[in-house]
């Protein structure tokens, strides 16, 4: 897992290395160690993703339903008839369970987001930031955030008052040239929102079409059966939309290596454009 600023890019600004050294010695991790950082973000995503969906979710979830469901459905069971408590009384149990096992389930993913070696991580991008080395990409998961990459996380990281800009010569300059972007990354951007309703428009064509035949034929009405002309119309999106996904996912792996080469070239410390909205969607995919 490549990190979002490595040790190159702390190295541009002494005063900004300083720090970051101050809170590897505070953590016990040398964030200025690429490999070292990279092991960790990796380690810790999956102690993230295994607090995050472990059994005391999946148990809350269910129970959840179970406890919604109860109070609809219990009474109709030939077991409960005639006997209120049997048939509503079980749904408060299943409740108490669910929010237990859920409560549990967030405070665990809570305790591996926050362990104090990510804190750290935090930290350090908070402290690049306010010397104005921004990070191309934060990963969702490192700050907390939904899988797409909204809310503002539970974890974010750390902000700090903007530092001065440093005088000439205060630090190591990166040897690493941004990459170039290639046409294909430009047009995947322009494509990247566009479709998405083609199934389901066509889905629903064919059963306008269908239930518009269906009722010519049992009411003897042959107008009806002009709804029919809404099948081949369904087809028409269907082969529209295929043809903007084939599209989509042909450019999709060189958006998402260009990508990813802007966030390895911002972590060595080169100036690099901003990712789009849509790129940054494919990294935290």
């Amino acid at each position: 897992m490549t990190p979002p600023l490595g040790g190159a890019a702390f190295a541009a600004d002494s005063r900004l290395l300083e720090g970051v050294r101050a809170v590897g010695a505070r953590t016990g991790v040398d964030y200025t160690d690429d490999e070292a950082v990279s092991e960790l973000l990796a380690r810790h995503r999956r102690a993230v993703d295994r607090a995050s969906r472990g059994p005391a979710g999946w148990i809350g979830g269910l129970a959840l339903a179970a406890g919604m469901l109860w109070p609809f459905i219990g009474h109709t069971a030939p077991a409960t008839a005639g006997k209120p408590l049997l048939a509503y009384a079980p749904a408060g149990p299943l409740l108490v369970l669910a929010v237990t096992c859920l409560t549990l389930a967030h405070l665990r993913w809570k305790r591996a987001l926050t362990h104090k070696e990510l804190a750290g991580y935090r930290e350090v991008l908070g402290l690049a930031r306010a010397y104005g080395i921004k990070p191309a990409h934060v990963p969702a998961w490192l700050e907390g955030r939904r899988e797409d990459g909204g809310g503002k996380g539970a974890a974010p990281i750390t902000r700090y008052a903007p530092a001065e800009r440093p005088a000439e010569g205060t630090g190591t300059p990166s040897k690493v040239s941004p990459p170039p972007k290639p046409a294909a990354v430009s047009e995947y951007e322009r494509v990247a929102d566009q479709g998405g309703w083609h199934d389901e428009v066509g889905w629903l064509l064919l059963f306008v079409g269908g239930i518009g035949a269906a009722v010519a034929v049992s009411s003897g009405e042959p107008l009806g059966l002009a709804a029919l002309a809404l099948v081949p119309l369904a087809v028409v999106v269907w082969v529209a939309g295929h043809r903007q996904g084939s599209r989509k996912a042909g450019l999709r792996p060189e958006a998402e290596a260009y990508a990813r080469a802007v966030v390895a070239a911002r972590a060595a410390g080169v100036e690099t454009s901003d990712l789009s909205p849509q790129l940054r969607a494919l990294l935290d995919d």
